[in-house]
């Protein structure tokens, strides 16, 4: 299936193959017919250079907002992790805990 950039493409190179044959056959003077190829010829350049200026900067922006999630997705990941660790950490230490409570109670009961 063909992007969006592709569809494009393949419309305007469309539009200067139609544009070149309806020209060949219009009945015009050869100065004539090179002239209007000539117009044709950079009014389609110019259009061209516009999209691709406007892809180029589509993209930019594109590209800056999935950093921007990217980053965004670095942070939530920090955060989990940090709350994770404490988590293990408090997990720990209330084993150790309930660990030396166990133990004191077994020695109370053995005196």
């Amino acid at each position: 299936m063909a992007s969006q950039g592709d569809k494009i493409t393949y419309f305007l190179v469309g539009g200067f193959v139609g544009a070149a044959i309806a020209l060949l056959f219009a009945p015009r003077t050869g100065q004539e017919t090179r002239n209007l190829i000539e117009t044709k010829y950079r009014e389609g350049s110019d259009k061209l250079g516009q999209k691709a200026l406007d892809g180029k900067q589509y993209l930019g922006e594109k590209g800056e907002w999935v950093a921007g999630k990217a980053r965004e997705g670095t942070d939530v990941i920090a955060r989990k992790k940090e709350t994770i660790t404490k988590a293990v950490e408090a997990g720990k230490k209330a084993y150790e805990k309930g660990k030396e409570q166990l133990a004191k109670e077994v020695s109370e009961e053995e005196a």
